[in-house]
């Protein structure tokens, strides 16, 4: 069983900046797409980024250019930094697994709300 642990939540203003963090159980997380996601309430769940090596990430249209992924297999741990942080972000943030057998494993989720 693999367990997914978000931190990092929180209140921030408009325009600041934030870091989750997702540590992850077991001892194959090279081999995992990390991910993270949010919801919105209302809302569907949707990519923020993706990252399978340093090299290979992805991220969706809405946080290009103001997110970075990042990993640290050494630390089983996957970093979300996420600035210029707008209203419409706040969400449930979500950390995922996956491997390429088509398995996905989800963290609790970690709210960030932004608000003056």
């Amino acid at each position: 069983q693999v367990q997914l642990v978000e931190s990092g939540g929180g209140l921030v203003q408009p325009g600041g900046s934030l870091m989750l963090s997702c540590a992850v159980s077991g001892s194959i997380f090279g081999r995992y797409v990390m991910g993270w996601y949010r919801q919105a309430p209302g809302k569907q769940r949707e990519l923020v980024a993706t990252i399978a090596s340093a090299a290979v990430v992805k991220y969706g249209d809405s946080v290009k250019g103001r997110c970075t992924i990042s990993r640290d297999n050494a630390k089983n741990t996957v970093y979300l930094q996420m600035n210029s942080l707008k209203p419409e972000e706040t969400a449930v943030y979500y950390c995922d697994a996956a491997i390429n057998t088509g398995v996905h494993w989800w963290g609790q989720g970690t709210q960030v709300t932004v608000s003056s």
